[in-house]
């Protein structure tokens, strides 16, 4: 977003909050402050979207990314960048199937949020029977309580040969719990950084699926300067898809140098 505001020549407005309600306020706030537009994510529709329905209203051009694709239609937003969330889990869920995954734990780290719902069902539906898929909750905001829950999790249940974590720390976290609980099990993962690449260099990750978060925070706002010069969005009201790929062993050190620079 950062880097199509400078190349846009427009001022870029950052703001981000936990909780749900207060999300909600951050939109009314720029609704209040007559911004050109906004992008928005939207973890909670049903929460978030009456907000940002407001800014429709009120004339200001919305797009959504990276969370809300199923639902950003409704409340009017005009474009979509990101990755179908239920796809991307059935992906991976076909991907552990074929690896031979009897048992897997499917980490959700924020409760209440749909994108992560959808990932877990996804990667139930990928399965097709294949295996059991079970959901575990843990606070994400806390990734010392999500390892010992995880430990814990692992320890008292050892027919478990795979973890799935949503995000990358969390991930991470896994792998420490794995190591503690002296647990034998494979850790994939949704979305990548920079340690996570090089856990999968190094092997403790089998893989991630990646879904290009800086191209959508960069699409987001370049959209909405073209709206502006051009009067349509990007992608004609349909989403752009900037996901998913899978990112393992065999292509990682591809994208390991755009990892450092914080580009995927």
């Amino acid at each position: 977003a950062e880097d199509a505001a400078q190349k846009d020549n427009i001022e870029l407005r950052y703001s981000a909050d936990p909780e749900v309600p207060n999300q909600a306020n951050l939109i009314q706030s720029a609704i209040d402050a007559n911004v050109d537009g906004i992008a928005v994510t939207m973890p909670n529709a049903q929460a978030l979207g009456p907000t940002a329905q407001k800014a429709v209203d009120a004339g200001i051009p919305v797009v959504g990314l990276n969370a809300g694709m199923d639902t950003y239609q409704d409340y009017g937003l005009s474009g979509f960048f990101g990755q179908e969330e239920r796809v991307a889990g059935e992906l991976a869920g076909e991907r552990l199937a074929d690896d031979g995954a009897e048992h897997v734990l499917c980490v959700i780290h924020e409760q209440g949020n749909s994108s992560q719902e959808a990932r877990c069902g996804g990667v139930a539906d990928g399965m097709g029977g294949a295996g059991k898929v079970e959901t575990l909750y843990v606070n994400g905001m806390d990734l010392t309580a999500v390892q010992s829950t995880l430990q814990a999790k692992l320890a008292q249940d050892p027919g478990i040969d795979w973890v799935m974590g949503l995000v990358a720390p969390v991930a991470l976290t896994a792998v420490q719990a794995a190591g503690g609980a002296g647990a034998e099990v494979s850790i994939g993962t949704f979305d990548t950084n920079a340690a996570l690449v090089a856990a999968i260099q190094n092997g403790d990750i089998a893989f991630a699926i990646d879904q290009q978060p800086y191209l959508q925070g960069y699409l987001a706002v370049d959209a909405l300067w073209l709206a502006h010069r051009n009067g349509t969005t990007v992608g004609g009201g349909r989403p752009v898809y900037t996901g998913p790929s899978f990112v393992d062993a065999s292509n990682v050190d591809i994208i390991a140098d755009a990892a450092q620079a914080g580009l995927r």
